[in-house]
């Protein structure tokens, strides 16, 4: 019975055999090519990544900072594959184009990607780079940018959002606000360390040393100090400087004025109601400090007791000036409507 079972056993065996579709073998063999040419595909984007991250750090080691063209850009941060964060400043250094901003917001850039090229968590996530106008021309046309300086930064997946075109109008471009807004969109965060500045502490030696010397010299008739005149125009120099935005100047490092690269007209006051220029904080001043003029001319107009041709002629003047400089300063307001950044 046993002799029997196995010859129909291995009948049914070949059968099976016989029955197994035709097409299974160049399918395998072709799942089999597929599988190794993905491989291949990994592999070799893999080596073309360490080739990328192999340049870029080979860069940094020289310039905190590397400069691209046109090409440069679309093979380094457009073309995948990616694995790291590029901040870009996009500019227009050359002498010819007359942008003030943008050589002193690179001296910030500067000041931000030395920092991070130095520190101890230096790695190959972060990289700086810039692209001047001049020389890459196709890449502000590609971007659809028409304005500079503009701080970008391209994650390692996906295209920029707008959270990654940074503010600049509103926040400045002082090294400390780049450092907070790269921090916010890439999980890096930089220590600024800015090269020592004397100048600040010599400016206060020398005002300190004048000071001293003019009470020295003076020792023996010291009745100026006490002089009402001269001490409220110390107070009303100081009430100028800070209702004129200058303390916001200096926290956040806005440019003195924008000037637009197409038609090159330069805008002195700024549009936004939430940021502003130096130069606009210049005028503010100036026109507080006529208004104000003008209303002490009103008040000695009428308080004195000279001339009456004389006083009329001081209070038409002080009327003059308040009218004339008011009306413009509520110009500018109204150009503001919800006001200063720092009101």
């Amino acid at each position: 019975m046993g002799a029997r079972g196995a010859p129909s056993r291995r009948r049914q065996a070949g059968r099976r055999l016989r029955y197994l579709p035709t097409g299974s073998f160049p399918f395998l063999l072709l799942l089999l090519l597929l599988c190794i040419q993905l491989g291949g595909g990994q592999k070799k984007k893999e080596n073309l990544l360490a080739e990328k991250v192999e340049q870029l750090m080979e860069w940094s080691s020289r310039r905190s900072i590397f400069r691209m063209n046109g090409d440069k850009f679309r093979k380094f941060i457009k073309a995948p594959p990616r694995n790291y964060s590029m901040i870009v400043m996009f500019t227009a250094l050359q002498p010819q184009r007359q942008c003030s901003v943008c050589r002193q917001a690179n001296e910030e850039y500067q000041i931000l990607a030395n920092s991070w090229r130095y520190s101890s968590a230096f790695c190959n996530k972060l990289f700086f780079s810039m692209v001047d106008y001049d020389e890459g021309t196709d890449v502000f046309q590609q971007l659809n940018m028409n304005s500079a300086p503009t701080f970008m930064h391209f994650p390692p997946k996906g295209r920029p959002k707008r959270a990654d075109t940074f503010d600049l109008q509103r926040i400045g471009f002082a090294a400390e606000q780049l450092a907070k807004w790269i921090a916010d969109r890439t999980d890096v965060h930089i220590r600024v360390f800015r090269p020592p500045n004397y100048s600040g502490t010599i400016a206060l030696a020398l005002l300190v040393s004048l000071v001293g010397g003019l009470l020295y010299l003076r020792r023996n008739n010291l009745e100026f100090i006490y002089n009402k005149t001269g001490w409220a125009m110390v107070s009303l120099c100081i009430v100028f400087a800070m209702t004129s935005g200058q303390m916001w100047n200096h926290i956040r490092g806005p440019p003195y004025a924008h000037k637009n690269p197409h038609n090159g007209q330069v805008s002195y006051i700024h549009g936004s109601s939430q940021a502003q220029f130096v130069a606009e904080s210049h005028i503010i001043l100036v026109l507080n400090a006529a208004i104000t003029m003008g209303m002490v001319l009103l008040n000695e107009a009428a308080t004195s007791k000279g001339d009456v041709g004389k006083r009329r002629i001081i209070c038409l003047v002080g009327l003059g000036l308040v009218v004339f400089f008011f009306s413009f300063l509520l110009s500018i307001f109204r150009s503001k409507y919800h006001g200063y950044p720092y009101s």
